[in-house]
Parts: structure tokens; sequence; C-alpha cells
């Protein structure tokens, strides 16, 4: 019994040391096939770093839009929002939009204190007018306007101005019946020139073009007292100092087929009787003076003391002009 028992527990015991040698080996062969699988596991990882390239990727690039990105940069459109303009429109605006003035110049007076909009003073430059509002300019009440542009060739012997407390004729005179807006001269002709002369409600544009820095071409037809000294053309090409100021003179010439006392003279200036003057200082007096171009305007079918509407395309011109 001993025997058998002792047999039975070798047996036992060597079925034992058996599968320890065999997980001793299974083991062994786990590490070594872990280590293989590592050693390829590290391979590639060289090869995906080696295939890298070097300079960073532009993470808004690379990023994918999802749905919240794309509602943060496209935002949708509602077709019954209602415009800035439906809710109301800048005073500076409007006060140009009426005639008045430019929108440069409304803000200043809104500053001042010259405007009050339903009876109350309006400091405020963002201030939007509604369309039942009521809005005094110096105590006057406005609204806006259709912007009219009217030219005229002005004739001789009427001043440029709105009226004349001496009774002298103005401008205003001859387009009496142009607008029935209230429309302004744009810049000046003195009382013995003529030539082209443009008005409007537009204070926007009427600034723009009397503004020095926009170079608005103006070309006019002098008829001198004698005739002009080639020496004395040549001197007046360039810049001349008038009353101690700077003046660009773009282009002179003498008038094809005219004799020497006709004299053709291009400036952007807008100083009061300056092409008189440019003359007086080369020793020259000015008998006619003729503005025959403005801001590229013509004269071009319109006689001495008529006037006519600007077309749609010259308006879109002059407001296109840098």
């Amino acid at each position: 019994m001993e025997s058998n028992k002792n047999s039975s527990r070798g047996r036992q015991e060597g079925g034992k040391s058996r599968p320890q040698k065999d997980t001793k080996r299974s083991t062994s062969q786990r590490g070594s096939g872990k280590s293989s699988s590592s050693r390829d596991a590290k391979k590639a990882t060289f090869k995906r770093v080696a295939n890298k390239p070097t300079f960073k990727r532009d993470a808004r690039k690379s990023t994918p839009l999802n749905r919240q990105n794309v509602k943060k940069e496209y935002k949708k459109i509602n077709p019954d929002k209602k415009s800035d303009d439906s809710l109301g429109i800048r005073l500076n605006k409007y006060i140009a939009n009426s005639g008045v003035c430019s929108r440069r110049e409304a803000d200043t007076y809104i500053e001042h204190g010259s405007v009050e909009v339903n009876g109350k003073l309006v400091t405020e430059m963002g201030y939007k007018v509604q369309p039942d509002d009521i809005v005094r300019f110096d105590g006057t009440s406005i609204s806006p306007e259709e912007k009219r542009y009217i030219l005229l060739n002005k004739p001789k012997n009427y001043i440029t101005t709105m009226d004349d407390d001496r009774g002298r004729k103005t401008v205003m005179e001859l387009i009496a019946n142009a607008s029935k807006e209230r429309i302004y001269p744009v810049g000046r002709l003195d009382r013995n020139t003529t030539g082209l002369l443009l008005f409007t409600n537009d204070g926007d544009l009427a600034k723009k073009l009397t503004h020095p820095k926009h170079n608005v071409r103006k070309l006019y037809h002098a008829s001198l007292d004698r005739k002009l000294e080639l020496n004395d053309l040549e001197k007046l090409r360039g810049e001349v100092i008038i009353e101690g100021k700077k003046v660009f003179i773009d282009a002179i010439s003498y008038v094809n087929n005219e004799p020497k006392t006709e004299v053709g003279i291009e400036i952007h200036s807008g100083r009061n009787r300056i092409v008189r003057k440019i003359f007086e200082h080369v020793g020259y007096k000015v008998n006619k003076l003729d503005r025959v171009i403005f801001a590229e305007l013509t004269k071009k079918n319109l006689p001495r003391g008529r006037y006519r509407e600007l077309t749609k395309l010259e308006v879109t011109n002059l407001q296109m002009m840098k």
C-alpha cells in the first residue's frame, strides 16, 4: 500500500514537474514572440517618424470643420431681418441726404449742438433717426431729398451766391426752375467769369469736388490784354508763388489757330480769382475768362445761360473719382 502510494505520489510529482518545464518553455516562447512584435512595432514607428514631414501643419487646415465651427464661420441669413436703414438712418447721413452739408461737416454741427430731433438736442454721433422723427437743423425742419445734379453754362455779370443783399444778379436766378429740391453751387466762379458751374444737393459729392486732395480738373480759356510772350509762358509751367502760397499749373499753352492772346490753362486749385492772379503775376490782365471743363464735364451742346441735368453715367463717374 505504501509503495503504491509512493509511486502514485511520484507520478503526481513527476506529472507536476513536466508541466512546469512546459510552462517555462511556453513563457520563453511568448517572451520571444513579444520581443519580435516589439521590434516590428519599433520599425513601423521609425518608418512613420522618418517619413513624417519636418514642418508643422497649419492647425486650421488640418482640423476638420465640425458643425459648430461651420456655424461660427458662416452666419445664416435671415430674410425676415430688417436692414439697418429700415431700423433707422445715422443722423449725419440724414443731414447730408437733406442737402445741408457733407457727412463730415454734419458731425461738426451735431457736436456743436445745431441739431434737434423731436424737439430735443442731439449730440450723439451714432444716433439713428427713425422714419417718424422730426429733425431740425438750426431751427429749420429738414428731410432727405432726391439727389439732383444740374450743370450750368454761366454767363457774365452773375455772382455765385445763394442770395445777395446788394441786389446783384445771382446764379440761383438762372436755375430757379431746374429743381424743386434746394441745390447749391459746387465751388464758385467770380462775377465776370463764364462757363461751367455745377449745382447739387449731394453734400458728400460737393465736398469731394472742392477738396484740393482730389485734384479735380479745371480747364480755362483766358483772353489776355496782350500777346503772351513765350518766355512768360515758360515761367508759368509748373509751380508759381501767388500771395505767398504755391499754385501748381497742370498745363498751359496757346489756343490752336488763335492769336497769342488766347491761352488755355489747366489747374486744380479752387482759390478765389486764382487764374486772374496767375497771369497778373507775370504782368498780364485777363479780359475774358471761361471755364470750359470741370471734373471732365464739358460745355458741349450747352449754350451760355442754359443748364441741363447730368446723366446717370456722369454722376457715377463723378462719384467714382479718387
